[in-house]
């Protein structure tokens, strides 16, 4: 079984929903979505398209799937998760796009947002003491003759590559699309996505999600809400 600490917005949102359906997938419910209808793209082509991207639901890494190190346990991992949010203001990225990033759609931010930045870093060192440190077969998965050297680095300090310096927010949307393919399925995100990118996404909570086992999809063990400030003042 392993775990992730994961941003997505909350089962409700309008958002969530939209991703959900395209990716075809709740993970809040584990329920299988139907795709939407979308001009150029037929749904098994959709199915095809997210299906890398289905397994792990709708999110943006903060801490990447991991073991439990001994002495923690499931409950110990959620409380820490649920302490953590409780002392986090919520914030908003006032913008998201659609775009490219190593030949997946994601949505990014359209400007940076230094707040996004800080959670993650945040997130990467609070929860570490909850990860098992990668055996030498999990590091050789992820392919480190291809990192940099800060990547290789993390890659074996934090158990992701992608931290801090290295650290990109994106909430992925496919697989690897080729460049043939992608004026298409760029089209077709426009659509299903374009109106709901117009409003700023407020991150205001985080989830911690589990891989029941090797190869399964990822659900929503629990989601943890951050607390206004004013909460907080007043504790």
């Amino acid at each position: 079984m392993r775990y992730a600490v994961y941003f997505t917005p909350p089962k409700e949102s309008p958002l969530t929903r939209l991703a959900a359906a395209w990716l075809g997938r709740d993970p809040f419910t584990g329920a299988a979505m139907t795709p939407p209808a979308v001009q150029g793209l037929t749904p098994v082509e959709i199915a095809f398209h997210t299906a890398a991207a289905r397994r792990y639901g709708f999110h943006a890494t903060l801490k990447a799937p991991f073991d439990l190190a001994g002495g923690e346990s499931d409950a110990s991992l959620a409380s820490a998760v649920a302490k953590f949010a409780g002392e986090i203001e919520p914030f908003a990225i006032p913008r998201l796009t659609i775009g490219q990033l190593d030949g997946f759609f994601a949505l990014l931010p359209a400007a940076p947002v230094s707040a996004l930045n800080r959670l993650a870093d945040d997130v990467v060192r609070a929860f570490d003491r909850f990860r098992s440190p990668l055996s030498e077969a999990e590091i050789e998965r992820r392919n480190p003759d291809v990192l940099s050297a800060e990547e290789f680095q993390n890659l074996h300090r934090w158990g992701y590559p992608y931290v801090f310096d290295a650290f990109r927010f994106h909430m992925t949307l496919t697989g690897r699309v080729s460049a043939g393919e992608g004026q298409r399925v760029r089209a077709a995100l426009e659509e299903v996505f374009g109106a709901a990118l117009a409003a700023p996404v407020v991150v205001d909570g985080i989830a911690l999600f589990v891989e029941p086992e090797p190869g399964a999809p990822f659900t929503v063990h629990s989601y943890s809400p951050f607390a206004p400030q004013r909460e907080r003042k007043s504790a």
